[in-house]
C-alpha cells in the first residue's frame, strides 16, 4: 500500500431529512444531512443526480450557485430552490462559520 496522510476517521449519529417538493412541474428530491463536521453545514444531496454540496441558509441565498452545483436548467427554478433552502436549512452564527 502507498503511503498516505491520514486526515481523520470519525464516526458519528447525524440526523438525516428527505425532502421533496414540485416547483413548476419539477420534481426535486434531496436528503439533508446535519452532521458536527463541516462547520456546522449540512451536507445537501440531490438524490436524483448524486451532486452534493455543503450548505447553509446564507449560501442559498444566491440562485446561480444552486444552478451551477445541481445543473438546473432555469433562473426560476434556481430561484425556487433558494427559497425552499433559506427555509430548510439552518443559518450560521459568527462564531460557527469559520471560512
Amino acid at each position: 500500500m502507498e503511503h498516505y496522510d491520514h486526515l481523520y476517521d470519525v464516526s458519528e449519529n447525524a440526523n438525516v431529512r428527505f425532502l421533496g417538493f414540485v416547483s413548476e412541474g419539477t420534481r426535486h428530491d434531496f436528503g439533508i444531512v446535519f452532521t458536527h463536521k463541516f462547520y456546522g453545514k449540512p451536507l445537501v444531496i440531490c438524490m436524483q443526480t448524486g451532486q452534493s454540496t455543503l450548505l447553509s441558509s446564507e449560501d442559498a441565498i444566491n440562485p446561480g450557485y444552486l444552478k451551477k452545483i445541481f445543473r438546473l436548467n432555469s433562473e426560476s427554478e434556481a430561484e425556487a430552490l433558494a427559497s425552499f433552502f433559506q427555509e430548510h436549512l439552518p443559518s450560521l452564527s459568527l462564531e460557527e462559520n469559520q471560512y
